[in-house]
């Protein structure tokens, strides 16, 4: 049986092949969709056409996954194929916590290879090094020019378009804490929302504030070989609560972020750039979509998988309430809702689902694959350019690194095609094409322990009971109480997995890293069980124990961050591990 990955779309195989010696004909065909290929092997010759560069490289891969199943002859088949979405990008956040070393990097530029990626962002706040703005970026570990450039050539060799990625307008609090920037926020000593007390966050909406992201940009863009730009402007949390509070009594909170908006798409747009940026205020303001600027492009996201009909998600009261004050589109009921306003509008847009790792450790793969799913189906269905996957580092990244590998690749798939590859053996393609483990385990190993954050009787959004039974700050994120059977075979799952992992033998260049950081952080979620089995009556390791086991985990989980990733930003991680920690000697 011939297995590719992804799945083609058109494939029929026969008996007889050519010799693995025969030559490979390579003929461009520009009757060919945009990135598709044909490939024959069914004469005397191999023939691959191809639409153009992209199709080239996608057609070589294939070619090379058929001899390497061949027995002397090529595997006989025809193929034709070509992507369901010409824009298939992934989002690194770099600013909550974790910038990834040089050979990280080269790791999931790999990943994203073998699943057809053509776009990678990395989510910036802070982390780039600007001129004479040290004192924001100094203790992030933050990306160069020359390291920028460097990943903009790695990314190219691979067929990926590195696209920058500036926050511009809001997520500017680690800009705004500075006294030389604060004249610029909208609310200078911060806010109060939904009872909460919050910092400042959001620059204000005004010419001086535009020409402050446009000086960043002018310094960021030169050094990508990409024409395009993401400047963000999602959740403007306090526009209208400071600076710009009679301008918003008199004229709406939606007209202030839109003129706002133009003036950092059009100077872009005027210089040759195609700017993007997230759509969750204007789809709350669908009558502004027809006022977007010709030449950008809206990104709608949401990240949670749509529930069956028969059942809503529960979100807690407290976060509700923010939700509701802050009048952006979070659309829990998935991508039909999240696309308001833009199908049909004339303006391009992506879709953008998430991997699910965030506030998890070891992830929520079926949550990421419903809300991929949803996010391409609906996209097809509703003319979108492409999908983005995000993958954020909310409350310091905690997550296994390698735990984002699976949705990688699964939304890799299935935006290149998805009635293919909806329904793929996810852990065989993890463990044949990422991992090269030739013991077949690592792949299942994290398709099980992504499963069980749902499984223990209490409910969550956005994250794990099992993360945010670790870190009190996170219990927002869940509702219900545990229950104790429920938590004890999430228990007895770990620790067979733990188990399983021993047997890993992947030949990848992370593997052997992989297999240690997520066994660390397989230990960790066994933790936030034992804390949740305490809670429900179940009989649990004591105080001495707990202070042990938890003390080790972050002690190798501090290695393996560190083999991963630069220093800075380890802290906001780990410092609340580090508070639970201390809470058992007291």
């Amino acid at each position: 049986m011939i297995e590719l990955f992804p799945r083609p779309r058109l494939m029929t195989v026969t008996e007889e092949g050519a010799a693995l010696s025969a030559p490979v004909a390579e003929i461009l065909d520009g009757s060919l969709p945009a990135q598709g290929f044909t490939i024959d092997t069914t004469g005397p010759d191999v023939t691959l056409r191809y639409a153009d560069d992209a199709g080239l490289r996608y057609g070589r891969d294939v070619l090379e996954q058929l001899r390497a199943q061949g027995d002397g002859t090529w595997p006989t088949v025809h193929i034709a194929d070509w992507p369901d979405l010409p824009v298939r990008g992934f989002l690194l956040d770099v600013s909550r916590g974790r910038v990834p070393t040089r050979e990280s990097f080269v790791h999931l530029i790999e990943v994203l290879r073998i699943a057809r990626y053509n776009q990678l962002q990395l989510y910036t706040e802070h982390t780039f090094a600007y001129t004479g703005h040290q004192d924001v970026w100094r203790d992030a570990s933050p990306m160069t020019a020359a390291e920028i450039r460097d990943l903009d050539a790695m990314c190219a060799d691979a067929g990926i378009e590195l696209v920058p990625n500036q926050s511009t307008y809001t997520h500017m609090e680690s800009w705004l804490s500075h006294d030389t920037y604060r004249h610029l926020a909208e609310c200078q000593d911060g806010f109060s929302l939904a009872g909460f007390s919050m910092p400042a966050f959001t620059l204000k909406s005004d010419e001086e504030s535009a020409a402050f992201a446009h000086g960043l940009l002018a310094e960021l863009l030169p050094n990508f070989t990409s024409r395009q730009v993401n400047v963000n402007c999602d959740e403007p949390l306090e526009l209208g609560r400071g600076a710009g509070a009679a301008q918003v009594a008199e004229l709406g909170a939606g007209e202030v972020y839109l003129r706002h908006l133009r003036r950092l798409l059009e100077p872009l747009i005027d210089q040759g750039y195609r700017p993007q940026f997230w759509a969750d205020f204007i789809t709350h303001h669908p009558e502004l979509v027809e006022r977007l600027p010709a030449g950008c492009t809206a990104v709608a996201w949401t990240y949670e998988a749509p529930r069956p009909d028969d059942e809503r998600i529960e979100i807690p009261p407290d976060f509700q309430q923010v939700i509701d004050e802050l009048g952006i589109n979070i659309a829990f009921d998935g991508f039909s809702e999240a696309l308001k306003g833009l199908p049909g509008s004339g303006v391009p847009f992506l879709v953008a689902p998430g991997t699910s790792t965030w506030n998890s450790l070891v992830g929520r793969i079926d949550n990421a694959m419903g809300n991929i799913a949803d996010a391409v189906g609906t996209g097809l269905a509703s003319g979108a350019s492409g999908l983005l996957l995000t993958e954020w580092g909310d409350n310091g990244h905690l997550q296994a690194f390698c735990a984002s590998y699976p949705p990688i690749v699964y939304a890799g798939a299935v935006s290149w095609c998805l009635a293919g590859n909806a329904d793929i053996d996810l852990p065989a393609v993890l463990d044949r094409h990422v991992f090269r483990d030739h013991a077949g385990v690592l792949g299942g190993v994290l398709d099980a322990v992504g499963r069980v954050w749902g499984r223990t009787g209490r409910r969550s959004f956005n994250g794990s009971p099992l993360q945010a039974a670790l870190i009190p700050a996170q219990q927002h994120l869940v509702t219900h109480e545990p229950d104790a059977g429920l938590v004890e075979a999430v228990i007895t799952t770990l620790d067979q997995a733990l188990a399983d992992l021993e047997r890993a033998r992947p030949a990848s260049g992370d593997g052997a890293l992989a297999v240690r950081e997520l066994a660390a952080a397989i230990g960790l979620a066994r933790h936030g069980a034992w804390r949740l089995g305490r809670t429900a009556g179940l009989v649990t390791p004591g105080d001495d124990e707990l202070r042990a086991d938890l003390d080790t985990l972050i002690t190798e989980y501090r290695r393996c961050w560190l083999a991963r990733n630069r220093p800075g930003g380890m802290e906001r991680g780990f410092g609340p591990l580090t508070s639970t920690l201390k809470s058992y000697t007291q």
